[in-house]
């Protein structure tokens, strides 16, 4: 079931604090792991021009008599199998929005004392929302609008920026204000891609993992790939990654061949950027390589793409080529120095719509 609480508020706080919202937005997720909910969902996320630059009409054909008549099954029966009690992906942004609503709440050491006396004057409100699927991002405006919320902070949840993803929510919110009379005041992060605190919090992930699990001969970072045209046009969102990949590698000591940057999750049949996860590990197998660890840098949660393609088809992929074994490092989730990084992401931001 989906949580309706989509604004997270602080009881504590005078009615007259000044309110400010965070809101943290992530791609989205069906709402149910059914075919009906994944069709539904698909036709929403796949009809963005953002994601796909096809003639919007031949692109319409080809959505309503191909691709929504034959995948949303597939997808569907891929969702059950990592379901719960909710969509991995939706449950994990409301634990990242409860742990850094803490963070706002507390008022821990990790802020200097002139921070401390500002922050007290607000109510900050850390929010969730979906690009695409519930919680909406643009009903979640118009909530916080009738609340009188004058001051919002958007982080997309994307830590290399795209025009498939960070643009996308920037698209959202630019196409609810066209209906607004009163805007609020709006802060847009664009990415965090060579944040220090975001390297930081990727290494200690996976030496902790290797902590338990041993060093492995390969780490893969697969990140979620664009097609190769979107580069060509100037989307920066490959080179972002690879540079994420080389800071993770420098951070971690690795030598150059022990690890790789990767791009999964291919749709379609023009050419995507490369090298391609499933094409390296294939090779990984037949050459014999005895252990590979997988990350994927690019997913501040853990959904699909990880759970289903990456940690599953993934590993039968290396594995009946001839691979040994294989793990897959969880995304950075709720876990604390992700959430320090949200914290000092935003922190500035909301400082900066604090009226002295």
């Amino acid at each position: 079931m989906i949580n309706k609480n989509v604004v997270k508020k602080n009881a504590m706080k005078p009615t007259t604090a000044q309110k400010i919202a965070v809101i943290l937005v992530n791609l989205g997720t069906p709402d149910e792991p059914t075919v009906t909910a994944v069709r539904q969902y698909l036709r929403q996320f796949l009809s963005d021009g953002r994601v796909i630059e096809i003639p919007k009409l031949l692109w319409q054909i080809i959505l309503n008599l191909f691709v929504l008549t034959t995948r949303p099954k597939k997808v569907a029966h891929a969702y059950k199998s990592i379901w719960d009690s909710d969509s991995p992906l939706r449950k994990i942004a409301f634990e990242q929005a409860d742990a850094l609503q803490q963070r706002f709440d507390n008022r821990d050491n990790h802020d200097n004392h002139d921070n401390h006396d500002l922050l007290e004057k607000l109510d900050v409100q850390v929010c969730v929302a979906m690009t695409y699927g519930n919680p909406s991002l643009q009903d979640l405006l118009t909530k916080l609008n009738q609340q009188q919320v004058e001051n919002t902070v958007i982080l997309p949840l994307y830590p290399q920026y795209s025009a498939t993803t960070t643009a996308a929510v920037f698209d959202v919110v630019a196409k609810w204000g066209l209906s607004q009379r009163d805007l609020p005041a709006i802060s847009f992060i664009k990415d965090y891609f060579d944040n220090p605190l975001y390297i930081k919090a990727l290494a200690e992930k996976i030496r902790d993992f290797q902590a338990l699990h041993g060093k492995p001969e390969k780490l893969l970072m697969s990140f979620h790939g664009i097609p190769k045209p979107y580069e060509d046009k100037g989307d920066p969102y490959a080179k972002r990654c690879r540079y994420t990949a080389s800071q993770l590698a420098k951070a971690l000591k690795l030598a150059d061949d022990e690890w790789l940057c990767s791009f999964q999750s291919r749709f379609g049949k023009q050419e995507w950027v490369k090298p391609y996860t499933d094409a390296i590990l294939t090779d990984w197998g037949r050459q014999g390589v005895k252990s590979v660890h997988v990350i994927s840098p690019a997913f501040s949660a853990d959904c699909l793409e990880t759970l289903e393609e990456l940690a599953v088809e993934n590993r039968d992929i290396f594995q009946s080529n001839g691979g040994g074994e294989y793990r897959y490092i969880p995304a950075l989730n709720a876990d604390k120095l992700h959430i320090d990084l949200i914290y000092s992401i935003v922190l500035p931001h909301v400082l900066a719509h604090a009226k002295f």
